[in-house]
């Protein structure tokens, strides 16, 4: 299964930017456009693993429920 990088902006807006076969470079790709993007754009670049783009797609737009937190 292929790693895709997506670029999600508000209101479930994505824009698929590349597609990887392994996580150390899908990574280190995502890293590097984390780095260029200008503080004020919109977005964040997100990877995702998932058997095709639909797939991918469907997965950025659920929504997570935030895990236990922890003894503070």
């Amino acid at each position: 299964m292929p790693y895709y990088i997506y670029r999600v902006k508000p209101f479930a807006q994505l824009e698929k930017l590349s597609e990887f076969e392994t996580f150390p470079d899908a990574s280190a790709h995502a890293k590097g456009l984390r780095a260029q993007q200008a503080a004020d754009a919109p977005g964040k670049i997100k990877i995702m693993f998932a058997d095709n783009e639909l797939q991918a797609e469907d997965l950025l737009c659920q929504v997570r429920t935030p895990g236990p937190r922890g003894d503070d």
